[in-house]
């Protein structure tokens, strides 16, 4: 297999997954239902959004591919075994944080914004966004900021691959995603998702993980 098209496959499924998830667009669509929003004012809400959160996941990915980049120059076994474990520990993590969550039995929803917080303030609509694009920028995505480490071997073509197909697959996954729901098209239960996303992300980072350790650049 051509390492770049395994950079890209690893890249693809990590981005998917992580535009999946319900904590990254379904606060969009109950922010803008109990805001009497239109399915247009949403959808362009979730374009700032998720811009702002791809960015900033980014820009710390870089950083960590130009590291990663640095020390595969002198230390290979670094990039080639390493990062690749990394992965594959991060995945065991979120499985055993899967079963410890599944045990709790918690029903609440788990969200990155505080839905209710910024409803019951009644904020404007200006002030709403503000929040909900500092509150996504803050919070970058952990699995693609480690799977640069890994792409790093490729140099810039690397670093270049994961950033163009995680920034692309997120955005366009988030906004499409939303803009369904807001349009009452998306009738799918979301429940499995929400509360199993760290069982699914723990496989997929297992996954890219063995497939980046078998399969040399």
């Amino acid at each position: 297999m051509s390492p770049y098209l395994q950079v890209f496959i690893g890249s693809f499924l990590l981005s998917i997954v992580h535009a999946l998830i319900p904590s990254h667009w379904l606060p969009l669509v109950a922010i803008g239902k109990a805001e009497k929003w239109s399915s247009s004012e949403t959808t362009t809400v979730a374009i700032i959004t998720a811009v702002s959160h791809t960015f900033s996941t980014v820009v710390i990915g870089i950083i960590v591919g130009l590291v990663g980049y640095k020390l595969s120059e002198t230390y290979h076994y670094i990039t080639h075994y390493i990062a690749p474990v990394i992965l594959i520990l991060l995945g065991l993590i979120y499985l055993i944080l899967e079963y410890r969550h599944s045990k709790i039995k918690t029903a609440h929803n788990h969200h990155h914004v505080d839905i209710d917080g910024i409803v019951k303030n009644k904020k404007s609509k200006r002030s709403i966004i503000i929040t909900l694009s500092i509150a996504m920028f803050f919070s970058p995505c952990l699995e693609i900021e480690v799977y640069y480490f890994t792409a790093s071997r490729l140099g810039w073509m690397g670093i270049g691959i994961v950033s163009t197909v995680y920034f692309f697959v997120t955005v366009i996954g988030i906004v499409s995603l939303v803009y369904l729901a807001s349009r009452g098209v998306q009738k799918l239960k979301w429940h499995f998702l929400e509360h199993h996303e760290k069982m699914i992300s723990g496989v997929i980072l297992i996954l890219v993980g063995l497939l980046a350790f078998f399969v040399d650049f």
